[in-house]
Formats: structure tokens, sequence, C-alpha cells
């Protein structure tokens, strides 16, 4: 598994299954077709040297931890086909500077960017209405976050140690914030 660096995948695959490249660590460059309408849990898992792979406008349902430790993915965006993404479907993608949600989206997964240490800033969709558990957990280099009114629920670890943030609007639709939320944000200067 760690020999190929290239693959394109043929369009006879309509699902890419659970751990299906886990582990592809030389891995750089990943097409999928438009038949592929399920990227499966843990996929790409510890693919550390996939740098670009594009989602088709196929796809509409991306497993958990399904880029988990993709830690050379710069940049990803999600197509609005997309309706459901599971928990840490980003976490540890250290690399990751730039991402944009759909407004298609409807629900994030816990700990979904957990240990993405290079992103830096994020819009969050209308179509959300809770921030999950450590969805920023150590994102150390995120500075700015919208939280959109749609929003009532900030939970448990939201923003934990995210120390580069230094401020933060929370709208007046927000009824409930879990523990932890913003520990150890020892920039964060105004709420």
């Amino acid at each position: 598994s760690s020999l190929f660096s290239n693959i394109t995948i043929p369009s006879s695959v309509t699902k890419i299954g659970q751990c299906a490249f886990y582990g592809c660590s030389k891995l750089t460059q990943i097409t999928i077709p438009s038949s592929v309408t399920l990227i499966g849990e843990y996929s790409f898992w510890q693919c550390s040297s996939l740098e670009q792979i594009i989602i088709p406008s196929s796809v509409t349902s991306i497993g958990k931890g399904a880029f988990t430790e993709c830690k050379s993915l710069k940049q990803i965006s999600i197509p609005s086909s997309v309706t459901s993404i599971g928990d840490n479907a980003f976490s540890e993608c250290s690399s990751l500077t730039q991402i944009s949600i759909p407004s298609s989206v409807t629900e994030i997964g816990d700990n979904f960017f957990y240990g993405c240490t290079s992103l830096k800033k994020i819009s969050i969709p209308f179509s959300i209405s809770k921030i999950r558990e450590g969805t920023f957990w150590l994102c150390s280099s995120l500075m700015q976050v919208l939280i959109p009114s749609s929003v009532t629920i900030i939970g448990d670890y939201a923003f934990r140690e995210c120390i580069s943030l230094t401020e933060i609007s929370i709208p007046s639709s927000v009824t409930s914030i879990g523990d932890y939320v913003f520990y150890k944000c020892t920039s964060l200067t105004q709420i």
C-alpha cells in the first residue's frame, strides 16, 4: 500500500469503502470519478503524503475519519451535493489552510478539525445549528471564526487550545455553551 503515488479510480466504482486507502503513505494524488456517491469511514486515513483530492459533485456523504491524518493536504473543496460529514473527518490534517463547507451540510461531526494546526479562518454555513464537541480543538493557528445566527449550541471543547484566537462573536441564538469551550485560548481578549 505504500508504493502507490497517483491513483485514478475507475468510473465503475460507486463507493469508496472503509479504510480503502488506509496507510497509503506515498499516495500524493487521487482522482475520484463522478460515479462515486460515498466516501466511507477512514477511507484515506494516514495518507500522509496526499496533497490533492477533488471530491466530485456526485458524493453525498463523507464518512467518519475519512481524511484523518492527511498531513500534506492543504486545501479541499466540499461540493454542495454533500449533506453528511462524519466525526473526525479532517482531524490532524496539519497542513490544511483552506476548506469550504457548503450550506447543503446540516451537521458536522465531533472533532471535525481537531489538530488542524494550519487552519487560520473558517466560515460556518447557516445550515449548521450545533458546533459539536471538539470541532476546532487544537487549531492553534485559527484566528477567525464566523458563527452564524443559526447556531444554538456550542459543544464541549469546541475551541479548546485555539491559542491564536483573539476574538469571537457569539450570536444571541446560542442557548448553550459546553464545558471547556475556550480552555487555554490564551490570546482571547474579546467575546
